[in-house]
């Protein structure tokens, strides 16, 4: 991996593509080159262009423009945000299929060219997505990583502090598992500072209950449906998300995300890719984080690497 240039190269200059490529820009210092591909390549050239007209008024100082594939052989991270949207009456094996061959299209070349460092994948289903990536890549698994339930996380820490009136910086909370309808939060691991959160709600003294965190999840789980309903599509939030895990790989900094990764053992399950806390630094995921389930949390999350796992074998790759 190029540990000078701190190269990024964007596959996808769709709404989310583009988030993280302006989240990026305006964030500053985190890369010095962005590379725009798409198969609209005079989309990616209009998108470029936009960007670099307002580096000016921007933190960075980067080198952007619309690319190909020969450009990702010295880059350090692949963002793929590319994907075909699910057509009227197509079921969701018909979609996964159809983003597995844009997938292979995308794949191949990229690891013809040369390239050696991490993949990051934000296209859903996310988690069946990374799984592809590793399994055409043929990367080791701590260098193929998906977003996860990262914006999940995010999303629940924000409520968890409107809730407590705390920041949300302060909450320590994850959502972990499919990003998607079968994702939950272990209660059991859901801390303010250093007071479980089990505790609080345990105390007479205030009017905190199980119920309203029930209610918490649920917005969670149903947040992304609200969006669209209201805007026909998510992109801000993920897009931050997206380059919140660039900033940790590029920084080196060890920071715990909760990701799309492969496990090996954790949790008592084998090869689905799914989303968990994980240390991420310079080399792609150094650690999965086993948190401490109870029982019912337990098979909550048997059953969410089920449904994964019951979709990617339908698959053909």
């Amino acid at each position: 991996m190029n540990t000078d240039k701190r190269k990024v190269v964007l596959i996808g200059t769709g709404m989310v593509g583009m988030s993280f490529a302006y989240a990026l820009v305006n964030q500053g210092g985190i890369c010095n080159e962005l590379v725009l591909i798409d198969v609209n390549k005079e989309r990616a050239n209009g998108e470029a262009m936009d960007l670099n007209h307002g580096l000016a008024f921007a933190k960075s100082n980067m080198k952007i423009y619309a690319g190909d594939y020969h450009d990702c052989k010295d880059a350090d991270i692949i963002v793929i945000a590319a994907g075909v949207a699910q057509k009227e009456g197509e079921t969701r094996l018909d979609l996964l299929q159809r983003n597995t061959a844009v997938f292979r299209s995308i794949i191949t070349p990229v690891v013809k060219s040369g390239f050696d460092g991490i993949f990051l994948v934000a296209t859903n289903p996310v988690d069946i997505m990374t799984r592809v990536t590793y399994e055409i890549s043929r990367f080791g698994s701590a260098r193929v990583i998906g977003t996860g339930t990262s914006l999940d996380t995010a999303r629940l820490r924000y409520l968890l502090g409107d809730y407590f009136t705390v920041d949300p910086k302060n909450i320590h909370a994850y959502v972990i598992g499919e990003h998607g309808d079968s994702e939950f939060v272990p209660l059991s691991q859901v801390m303010l500072a250093t007071k479980h959160v089990t505790e609080i709600l345990e105390d007479k003294k205030n009017d905190y209950c199980v119920d309203d965190m029930q209610k918490i999840e649920e917005q969670v789980r149903t947040a992304a449906y609200k969006i669209i309903e209201a805007k026909r599509a998510t992109y801000y939030g993920i897009g931050m998300a997206i380059t919140r895990i660039v900033k940790a790989i590029l920084g080196d900094e060890n920071s715990v995300l909760t990701v799309s990764a492969k496990l090996c053992g954790e949790y008592d399950t084998r090869n689905v890719f799914v989303g968990v806390p994980c240390i991420i630094g310079r080399n792609g995921v150094k650690e999965i984080i086993e948190l401490s389930l109870s029982d019912d949390e337990k098979e909550k999350f048997r059953n969410s690497c089920e449904v994964l796992e019951e979709n990617f074998d339908g698959l053909q790759l």
